[in-house]
């Protein structure tokens, strides 16, 4: 179709309706409107650019000009009113559209994430978003201190940065229970490194968990729900870092594979420190910050706000309940091991 053909089509009876305003000094009928915005549907539907159409519109007026006796206050409130029903057609098609996207770009993202899907269909329509399932894919999660929308500043900031930074490599980035959620090739780790950065900057010091490259529709699911369990790790266990990778923690999914096993180990080196004056929760902290600053007493009793005096009378303390000394090399990992099973199971907050 000619760009004439394109005009008459989407101009059908504009100069008929400018002729008649002239004369008449009448404005638009609900019906002409209608037309207008049915008009500017379709020429959305069908691809076409606003601008040009509006151009065209304009160019019609200077050549459908009803003469020199027309008004031209006339003639201009009658272009006035075609144009605006015209865009106003011309965007609510867009708006549907973009609303269609949006939901199929939620469903796939749920179906993807869960599972849920046929593959060979779940494959199909991740060619559209911009993945390639035959790949390994890896999935970083971020969370902060809201919920965040698809269409929230925080998506937008962090979807501009990446787009800015990476151009189209194939990324998908959505969100997913309130959480902006992450998906590259597997090999793309500087991907995620740097939405890692630009999510922790735009949550507000939020925390972000990525998970390991696995091949599939189904290594998707895996690297996401990686992620999801390195974010609860990090709640229970109360790590501080920003960034969590599940290639780094994967020592405690072990550790708790065996429930009942690390509930006894617990019960075994940590049980006595309940008879301590005001309970086992503060001797706890004290072995928990020792062997997070590598066993050095100084560091320890720094992070604790106590003196070194202090804290080594606790630590003798524990030595003498549980029969382990956490300063010997023989007993450092049972007591170590013991404590982050504590945090693990929320031990003595909980009965286990």
């Amino acid at each position: 179709m000619t760009e004439a053909e394109i005009s008459e089509e989407y101009l059908a009876g504009y100069a008929r309706i400018l002729a008649d305003v002239s004369a008449t000094g009448r404005r638009l009928t609900r019906d002409e409107l209608d037309s207008r915005r049915a008009l500017g549907e379709q020429a959305a539907e069908a691809g076409h650019g606003l601008r040009a159409l509006v151009g065209r519109h304009l160019a019609a007026t200077r050549a459908a000009w009803p003469g020199a006796s027309a008004a031209p206050d006339r003639v201009l409130a009658a272009v006035e009113q075609v144009v605006d029903a015209f865009a106003e057609g011309y965007e609510r098609a867009q708006r549907l559209a973009v609303r269609q996207e949006e939901a199929a770009r939620r469903e796939f993202i749920d179906d993807l994430l869960h599972g849920r899907s046929d593959l060979g269909r779940l494959v199909a329509r991740a060619e559209r978003f911009g993945l390639r399932l035959s790949q390994a894919h890896a999935v970083a999660v971020a969370e902060g201190p809201e919920a965040y929308e698809d269409t929230d500043h925080v998506t937008r900031r962090v979807d501009r940065e990446l787009l800015g930074r990476f151009g189209d490599r194939r990324i998908l980035l959505a969100t997913k229970d309130g959480r902006l959620i992450c998906i590259v090739p597997g090999d793309q780790t500087d991907v995620l490194n740097h939405f890692a950065k630009q999510a922790h900057a735009a949550t507000d010091g939020g925390r972000v968990a990525i998970g390991r490259a696995h091949p599939g529709a189904g290594g998707v699911v895996h690297s996401y729900e990686e992620a999801l369990n390195a974010l609860e790790l990090a709640d229970r266990m109360a790590l501080d870092s920003p960034v969590l990778r599940a290639a780094d923690l994967l020592v405690f999914p072990v550790l708790t594979r065996d429930r009942q096993a690390m509930a006894d180990l617990v019960l075994s080196a940590l049980g006595p420190l309940r008879c301590a004056r005001g309970g086992a929760e503060p001797l706890l902290e004290t072995l928990s910050v020792y062997f997070d600053a590598g066993c050095v007493s100084a560091e320890a009793a720094r992070r604790l706000s106590l003196s070194v005096r202090a804290l080594t009378y606790r630590l003798d303390r524990i030595h003498r309940l549980t029969g382990s000394d956490p300063a010997d090399p023989m007993h450092r990992y049972t007591l170590q091991t013991a404590v982050i099973g504590a945090r693990l199971l929320e031990w003595p907050a909980k009965e286990i």
